[in-house]
């Protein structure tokens, strides 16, 4: 290889990091998902064009950067520079950065505040080593596939773009309180959009504390973002100038982690920092996604998590108390009218026609399903689409066009519905995101060619259904993406729950 402008899909780097993917290129600087041939892992490989002006300072960054040891931080695992090329080597991870999240709408607070709290930890251990980020943004933030927090960009991301400043600590400590406030209210407070985050309302001249955009949000969640990012709005109070301040004014909140409260609806993507890990990726770490076990790094929610707790079971109480009082005064109604137990009884084709209406039939596993790639295709959401929680999601590898970057002819959503059962319809709650194209596939084999196609939908999006013309029989149903939509700036399929409906007995 003479220089970096040869490099190509295949190229090999070290004899061992085989470039396969190009996921995003800025300014000279490429960014590849590449294959560790040794350690059989995906990595995500920066290359740079002969002309790039600031190769020493990222290579140089990069290795400072590779000696930080908190699991939040990418790991970098190689860094070169010669007259022949230079590249970065990290970790590939995956999951949904901030931005990704926020699609539908500000976060749960103190699912936010968790977030940031996390983030702000991360950046401290980073300091400690004289080491900065200069430009957190809303992709920087990544929650991994792990469940686990991942913050981009440490060292690596001020050198690419080459970013300076003599009041770092200040710097990051503002970052930090933005994330906090595009986490409460959806909003970037910046003077243009970010990441497709709408700027901050304004109201003075200056911008609105989270207070003033979002309902709900806690008095001292505002008064830590106003702290960290909006000195006009401090009234006296001291601003946090470092991440290790950020974090202990969030050290109490509850860290990110499955809780028994539904979150808004978070979106479906994959994104990450221009200079790091990658569209969807970053690290992962054992833990669990939204309907399972706490992380490790959990710690007791803070007075707002247990209020709302104490409120939903309050009405949970009130709803059973209701439903019992509605429920006896109907049977009694029913026992104390023979007329009317008569006239039930009269019209047996009553309730025949209610259940010979289709029937919900549960999938015993789901799966996601890869066959023309690498097999699995986010194997760990897959349950998420079948688990009844319109807020939880599947969703596919990113890709780099709608035509799932011409890698594959199809990848999707595999169901096991335990045995062969006749299907009705199946409706696939997606993306609003227009543009995919999604096939109906049915078989008794977890095989694709054992699998009938008995419906199509193009251009589908939001919730749909998809209807086999003729009768469909078997154990297995496949959601299945020839054609995936851009969603919040990347292409991917997304399906936020699936319901099988067979037609009933009659």
């Amino acid at each position: 290889m003479s220089s970096t402008s040869a490099v190509a899909p295949g190229t090999r780097l070290a004899e061992r990091f085989r470039l396969e993917d190009r996921v995003s290129e800025s300014d000279g600087a490429t960014l590849w998902k590449a294959i560790d041939e040794i350690l059989a892992r995906p990595v995500a490989v920066h290359t740079f064009a002969p002309d790039f002006p600031r190769v020493h300072e990222v290579v140089t960054a990069a290795r400072a950067a590779s000696r930080l040891t908190d699991p939040r931080l990418t790991q970098v695992f190689d860094a070169a520079e010669d007259d022949k090329h230079a590249y970065v080597v990290s970790e590939w991870v995956t999951g949904e950065s901030l931005t990704d999240l926020l699609a539908n709408g500000p976060l749960e607070p103190e699912r936010a505040a968790g977030l940031v709290a996390e983030a702000a930890e991360a950046l401290a251990h980073a300091h400690e080593a004289q080491l900065y980020h200069l430009c957190l943004r809303p992709s920087h933030l990544v929650w991994t596939t792990g469940n686990t927090v991942k913050v981009l960009g440490v060292a690596v991301d001020a050198a690419m773009y080459g970013l300076t400043t003599d009041q770092p600590a200040l710097d990051d400590a503002e970052g930090l309180g933005r994330l906090l406030y595009a986490g409460l209210t959806g909003h970037w407070p910046g003077d243009e959009e970010e990441g497709g985050l709408p700027a901050a309302p304004m109201t003075d001249g200056h911008f609105c504390t989270p207070r003033q955009v979002t309902a709900g949000v806690p008095s001292y969640l505002d008064t830590v973002t106003v702290r960290a990012c909006l000195p006009e709005s401090r009234r006296g109070q001291g601003a946090l100038a470092s991440p290790a301040e950020v974090a202990d004014a969030l050290a109490d909140v509850a860290r990110p982690m499955p809780i028994p409260i539904s979150y808004p609806s978070t979106p479906a993507v994959a994104s990450a920092s221009h200079t790091e890990g990658l569209d969807i990726a970053h690290r992962q770490q054992p833990a669990s996604p939204p309907p399972l076990p706490p992380v490790p790094q959990y710690r007791p929610a803070g007075g707002g998590g247990s209020k709302l707790n104490r409120v939903l079971m309050t009405l949970v109480v009130l709803l059973v108390i209701a439903a019992v009082g509605v429920g006896a005064w109907t049977i009694g109604r029913s026992l104390g009218s023979p007329a009317t137990s008569q006239t039930a009884t009269a019209s047996p084709s009553a309730e025949p026609s209610q259940t010979a209406q289709a029937q919900v039939i549960k999938p015993v596993k789901a799966q996601g399903f890869d066959p023309l790639g690498d097999g699995d295709e986010k194997p760990d959401l897959a349950k998420l689409a079948i688990d009844g929680k319109p807020s939880t999601l599947w969703k596919t590898e990113t890709y780099t066009s709608a035509d799932l970057g011409r890698l594959k002819d199809g990848v999707g959503l595999l169901l096991d519905m335990g045995k062969s059962v006749q299907i009705s319809d199946v409706v696939a709650t997606l993306s609003d995101a227009p543009g995919a194209t999604v096939e109906l596939k049915v078989g008794d084999a977890p095989e694709l060619g054992a699998l009938k196609t008995v419906a199509t939908k193009k251009n589908a999006a939001g919730k749909t259904t998809l209807a086999p013309e003729q009768p469909a029989t078997g154990q297995y149903v496949l959601i299945w993406f020839t054609r995936v939509p851009m969603d919040a700036g990347t292409f991917h399929g997304t399906i936020y729950e699936v319901v099988v409906h067979s037609p009933g007995s009659a």
